[in-house]
């Protein structure tokens, strides 16, 4: 059947393909930094349980590090927190814009699709209507 659609239509359908794997991919990266975010938001709820002089620990690849102080994993914490939520609004912004592109070339596409198919049947209507 693809050999029968014009050249143009190939080209959006492609197109389309092309819109639906980048906003999966979209889609997976913004819910990976949400789930960056909840983890660093538990995080900080645990860190408040956690006494002023108790020592802390920070993951640093695969080492442990013990830290300054509870305040300051907490202040690296909060700016990793922050940077995470520009992240996922920018995510979310770039997931919005591919879903209406993709929803365009999708409706002109099934309009062209549905166009290609019509003539053929309005064909013999007309000639119906015509002998008649």
């Amino acid at each position: 059947m693809a050999a029968e659609l014009p050249p143009q239509l190939q080209d959006q359908l492609a197109q389309l393909q092309t819109l639906q794997q980048q906003l999966t991919l979209t889609v997976q990266q913004r819910q990976q930094i949400e789930f960056q975010v909840k983890d660093a938001q538990r995080a900080l709820e645990e860190l408040e349980t956690v006494a002023a002089d108790a020592p802390v620990y920070r993951n640093v690849g695969g080492l442990l590090v013990r830290t300054p102080g509870r305040e300051a994993v907490k202040k690296q914490v909060q700016d990793d927190v922050e940077s995470l939520q520009v992240r996922l609004k920018g995510f979310e912004k770039q997931e919005a814009r591919l879903k209406e592109k993709a929803t365009e070339l999708q409706s002109k596409v099934q309009a062209a699709l549905k166009n290609m198919g019509s003539p053929p049947a309005s064909r013999p209507a007309s000639g119906r209507k015509s002998g008649t």
